[in-house]
């Protein structure tokens, strides 16, 4: 009751700083925008804790799995690595573990489809995608930023664009063709990607077909990870239409398809053996398809119209193989027999609208959505409907005098039930604010934030009628400080330097057993320093605390936590041709935990050289080693070693 009385007091202050019209402003500052030549952008001028893993960088990783290549970002950590059923994604304490592969508490969307699906016991990730697809990566961790997207987004979200003709073309007309061949000595992976893109006038068209392989990965100890490997083929179809006297229309459509099969494998994902339960065939299968309008009115600053209709296919079918446990009985157990598919179609319809009222100015968003989501009655879980509708509002308040205050609202209703389990309805109001001010000319600023959300029940939790009226809810507390300075040192370097502290209390838990209460606080960073020789350094840390059931009987440390990580990467550049780095990531002893996990210093080595005259202009090539010293050892929240020495070498030609 405390905590929605709270949030009621904290969305009445948001709706007042929607409607605010008129402030005493200072004189407008305005200053040259300040770059760091490294691996990453620091997302210093946000309020809110932001990550962008850019195109440039997705190469640079030579990632086999999306998890893999946003586990860099502070506070998001990737649990069980190497394959895409086997993977999942933490962040802040909140996602993937060692039960399920997903809590509801992180989304995932891709291009504008909303991924993921319900709890499934002992299976991975449901984000069966391979990252070569993919132009850019944003990871908003905490609350901040997500209601424009859903609720129950507790631990924060993952947005994946898709790679355009654009990208290939770089804007100019004609056909472009690209291909990159992938190799890894761990598990002999193989991976393809051939991209082509074609752009005539204002049409643009890309089709892309990747192809990964990879056989049975090794730990640092020589042990295999798992008892078979995969293979990934994926394709993608992205066009766009730009239309009008002024362009002021665009028509686009994302068509993308990724499938795995799996033979003899272990029903538990995150096992390395058969076990209890024993080997499943496992078939998954991934369609996404988004259709997007756009409209951006030529005289009209306020009207910017987004019309989405999008559609998510996710099915996993699995069939016990007879006599691979000595524990199951004949025809296996129901979760090991169980298909499971999730379909969800959204339409959404915003706007984003700039506009001034007196010395303030706006860029004020707001729209509504409606999801329609169908699980299949499975052998070992409910099947059913789930039914929302949505309108959400923000607005980045800019008072020309260094503060920017960013109210935002979602008010959403649900219908969801199933055959033998009746219907329920919910409805929530969620929201919050965040502000940010910059001292002037000096490059520094102060950020902070305060939010309320809540995760409406799911289609898995049928089967349990207490909970289809007892919404989750969540309390998000941020503050933090940033920096963007250049010639400080020497002349021409650059420095960029990001720290946020939180604080979330979760009440109202029905996502874990025996769990009522969450109460996590964290620190996390981001800094990137480049000097005018091309030597940079880019560095992240994340130091995390959690307690479920706090100030009861049953206290203890939150599982979920991951350990305190420092990550570090020094490297150089000659211009565009040649980049080498040297990461090192270190993760401290873990003891607050039911399960204590020694520590790990891993040293991974990237170089990247693109000729820039003669017949191998226009290629790339990257080496990179991955866990250089080959180290045994399991990551805080894996249930399985991590991979040993990986040597990768990948080739890109643009023709």
């Amino acid at each position: 009751m405390t905590t929605r009385l709270h949030a009621r007091a904290l969305l009445l202050c948001s709706a007042a700083l929607l409607t605010c019209t008129s402030a005493t402003a200072q004189e407008a500052l305005t200053l040259d925008a300040i770059s760091v030549d490294s691996k990453r952008e620091v997302q210093t001028g946000t309020a809110t804790a932001e990550t962008v893993v850019d195109g440039e960088e997705i190469a640079d990783r030579q990632a086999g799995t999306v998890a893999e290549l946003v586990d860099s970002a502070p506070g998001v950590n990737l649990i069980n690595g190497g394959s895409p059923v086997g993977s999942g994604i933490n962040i802040r304490g909140f996602g993937a573990n060692g039960t399920y592969g997903t809590d509801q508490k992180v989304g995932i969307f891709v291009g504008g489809a909303t991924k993921g699906s319900e709890e499934l016991y002992r299976i991975g990730t449901q984000l069966f995608t391979d990252p070569l697809l993919y132009r850019e990566a944003v990871v908003k961790r905490g609350m901040g930023g997500t209601f424009e997207y859903g609720s129950g987004y507790f631990g924060g979200l993952i947005l994946l664009e898709p790679i355009h003709a654009s990208d290939l073309t770089m804007g100019e007309e004609g056909f472009k063709l690209r291909q990159t061949l992938q190799f890894g000595t761990n598990g002999d992976g193989i991976a393809s990607s051939t991209t082509a893109g074609f752009q005539q006038g204002n049409l643009e068209i890309l089709g892309n077909f990747t192809y990964r392989t990879e056989g049975v990965q090794v730990d640092g100890a020589g042990n295999d990870r798992t008892t078979n490997g995969y293979d990934l083929p994926s394709w993608l179809i992205n066009g766009r239409l730009t239309f009008g006297e002024a362009d002021e229309h665009q028509l686009s459509l994302m068509l993308s398809h990724t499938q795995t099969d799996e033979t003899d494998v272990p029903y538990d994902s995150f096992g390395t053996s058969g076990g209890v339960f024993g080997n499943v065939d496992r078939q998954t299968d991934d369609k996404t398809a988004v259709l997007r309008y756009d409209y951006d009115a030529p005289d009209n600053d306020f009207v910017n119209l987004r019309l989405e209709l999008s559609y998510s296919d996710q099915q996993i079918d699995q069939q016990y193989v007879e006599g691979s446990s000595p524990y199951a009985p004949v025809g296996g157990y129901p979760t090991t027999n169980a298909d499971h598919r999730y379909q969800t179609t959204k339409l959404l319809a915003k706007n984003t609208g700039y506009l001034t009222t007196g010395a303030i100015d706006h860029t004020l968003t707001f729209g509504a959505e409606f999801l329609h989501r169908e699980r299949l009655d499975a052998a070992s879980a409910p099947g059913g409907t789930d039914k929302r509708f949505a309108i959400f509002a923000s607005d980045e308040i800019d008072f020309r005098n260094g503060l920017t205050i960013t109210p935002e609202m979602r008010f959403e209703t649900q219908e969801i039930g199933g055959d033998s389990y009746g219907t329920y309805t919910n409805d929530a109001l969620m929201g919050g604010v965040s502000a940010r001010y910059e001292f002037g000319s000096t490059g520094f600023a102060v950020l902070g934030g305060v939010w309320y959300n809540e995760n409406l029940p799911i289609i898995d939790d049928l089967g349990t009628p207490a909970y289809m009226t007892q919404p989750e809810t969540a309390m998000n507390y941020e503050a933090g400080i940033a920096y963007d300075g250049a010639n400080l040192l020497s002349e021409g370097d650059a420095l960029a330097v990001k720290l946020v502290g939180y604080v979330t209390n979760v009440r109202d838990v029905t996502s874990y057993s025996g769990v009522e209460a969450v109460d996590l606080k964290g620190l996390e960073l981001e800094a990137a320093y480049s000097l005018a020789s091309g030597y940079y350094v880019d560095l992240n840390a994340n130091v995390a605390r959690g307690t479920e059931n706090p100030g009861s009987s049953t206290e203890t440390y939150w599982d979920g936590i991951p350990a305190d990580q420092l990550r570090v990467s020094l490297g150089r550049k000659w211009g565009e041709e040649l980049d080498l780095s040297w990461e090192v990531a270190a993760d401290a002893r873990m003891t607050r935990a039911s399960t204590e996990t020694d520590g790990s210093v891993v040293h991974n080595l990237r170089a990247t050289y693109r000729p820039q005259a003669g017949i191998l202009e226009g290629s790339e090539f990257r080496f990179g080693v991955e866990n250089l010293f080959d180290l045994d050892y399991t990551p805080h929240l894996a249930t399985r070693a991590a991979p040993g020495r990986n040597i990768k070498f990948t080739l890109t030609t643009t023709f």
